[in-house]
């Protein structure tokens, strides 16, 4: 007698094994959908069930040296890992969830091993040709979604930092993008600079105000 269908909870957390009966399963999330600034990134990670990795989480609530320890190992250990991202331009031009779906396409497109299935943290899918499930809170209880919510938020925050080399003023490296006090006051001061969303309020009030870029700071 056939089993009975499994529930989507239980689908969802069948993706902790690697090694899934339909084949190699991928977890993927992003990092960046609500900043004033920078792109939006997601990875795409296809763990080792034979190489274990312990303390893997939602990267929101582990600090800044666990991401990084974890990262580390992520990359060492996992099968294959990818990152994939979405300019400002283009979360300007496509909005930022069809941009954040683009970015996840991206990471699984450049996964070096193929999964049969692809687990999303959210309730959102992008466009793969990949069986794709969605996974409501999978950043917390699927491992290769954990794995692959470190790898993003990481990737970005590293890019982040790198931002604060060209615009110092703006304090990219503390605030990663949001939008903190210290970053609205910086806005109000030197208006918005290309890595700023410029649909995103408040970088639209100040951009509509006619403050583009500080030319001062601007790279060259």
């Amino acid at each position: 007698m056939p089993s009975k269908k499994p529930s989507a909870r239980t689908r969802a957390r069948q993706g902790r094994l690697e090694w899934d009966p339909i084949g190699l399963m991928a977890g993927v999330d992003e990092a960046g959908r609500g900043p004033l600034a920078g792109p939006v990134v997601a990875a795409a990670v296809i763990l080792d069930d034979t190489k274990r990795i312990r303390g893997l989480a939602d990267s929101k609530v582990l600090t800044p040296l666990q991401r990084d320890r974890l990262f580390e190992q992520i990359c060492e250990k996992s099968l294959c890992c990818a990152v994939g991202e979405a300019s400002v331009a283009e979360i300007d031009d496509l909005n930022i969830l069809h941009a954040t779906m683009l970015a996840m396409k991206r990471a699984v497109d450049g996964l070096r091993l193929k999964p049969a299935k692809v687990l999303v943290d959210g309730n959102r899918l992008p466009k793969i040709d990949v069986l794709c499930e969605a996974v409501v809170g999978g950043d917390a209880i699927v491992k290769s979604i954990s794995a692959a919510s470190i790898v993003a938020k990481v990737t970005r925050d590293r890019m982040l930092k790198q931002l604060h080399e060209e615009f110092p003023l703006y304090g990219f490296a503390s605030h990663k993008g949001y939008g903190t006090p210290e970053h609205l006051e910086a806005l109000r001061v030197h208006g918005p600079c290309v890595h700023h969303r410029k649909f995103f309020a408040p970088v639209a009030v100040r951009t509509m105000m006619g403050e583009p870029v500080d030319a001062d700071f601007a790279p060259e």
